[in-house]
């Protein structure tokens, strides 16, 4: 789909249904058509006795451990959004109301290649608005020990990330890249999320990843992979933690025109940058693309 410079939603509802990595429960997911100017926002349908309407805005980013959780002043959460909110980016979806009746995306075969399925199969309308960017005018860094995530100006989006584990099967990996709808369903889409198996039972015991397996995650055992299939990349991990930052900015609202740069982040540095982003006006600036001038593509 091309992005026209005009907002866009899905032309059909998208209906899916999966266990959600940390909850273990089974949630159905219906991604519905939403106005323009409505943004991502997320539906709780099985709470009924206070407001269950979750806007996917920084704000609502309230905990980032092991998976980006977004929540209401009523209290209302909606956990793991990450990986539709990516494939929502990267196809250039601005509105759609998902509707949940649990408490956590499904976390499917642990990519985003089964939501841009399901996006693809719903297909796309074009809307009347204009869409808007966010342009990044001045460099913006988040750091924590050895941890940094950056933004800086760029006149497209650009990603480069890199990370670095002691476990030989993944050791020091590095993706740089332009993000662009081709690029993020040839490279990015269809890697998976990963864990260590020494470190399941205590995220078990914290009430963690209890619907994980080899059927939707990378499972490491020291310096060996315990999938029978294998990678699908060579660097699968470093470009699952792109697919990851994608979603996580996606909480802007709209594109973004710049680079973002990430040693060793994860969501809650991620986080943290759209906030320092939005905590400084002079480093950004948001731009209406106007459909008149502009050229498809």
């Amino acid at each position: 789909m091309l992005p026209e410079h005009h907002e866009h939603t899905l032309a059909t509802p998208a209906i899916c249904a999966g266990v959600g990595l940390h909850t273990g429960e089974r949630v159905r997911l219906s991604v519905r058509p939403a106005p323009a100017g409505s943004g991502v926002v997320f539906m709780r349908s099985d709470i009924t006795d206070r407001d269950n309407i979750i806007a996917a805005t920084a704000e609502s980013v309230t905990q980032t451990r092991l998976g980006t959780v977004i929540t209401n002043k009523a209290g209302v959460s909606v956990s793991t959004i990450e990986h539709l909110m990516a494939a929502l980016s990267a196809l250039g979806v601005d509105n759609v109301l998902i509707e949940m009746d649990g408490p956590e995306v499904p976390i499917m075969d642990g990519s985003a290649l089964p939501f841009v399925q399901l996006l693809d199969r719903a297909g796309f309308r074009r809307q009347p608005m204009p869409q808007s960017v966010i342009e990044i005018l001045k460099p913006v860094h988040v750091i924590e020990g050895d941890k940094r995530a950056s933004l800086l100006p760029c006149d497209r989006f650009e990603m480069r990330f890199e990370i670095e584990f002691d476990s030989a099967v993944i050791g020091h990996q590095v993706v740089d890249l332009v993000v662009t709808e081709d690029s993020f369903r040839d490279e990015l889409m269809s890697a998976r999320t990963f864990g260590f198996l020494e470190g399941v039972e205590a995220l078990r015991a914290a009430g963690l990843a209890r619907g994980g397996s080899m059927d939707n995650a990378i499972v490491i055992d020291g310096d060996k992979v315990l999938n029978a299939e294998g990678l699908r990349y060579t660097d699968e991990f470093v470009r699952h933690k792109a697919l990851d930052a994608i979603g996580d900015l996606y909480v802007l609202g709209m594109p973004i025109l710049g680079r973002f740069e990430g040693i060793k982040a994860g969501h809650g540095l991620n986080n943290a940058l759209v906030r320092a982003l939005l905590s400084r006006p002079d480093a950004y600036q948001v731009v209406t693309l106007a459909p008149a001038l502009s050229k498809a593509g």
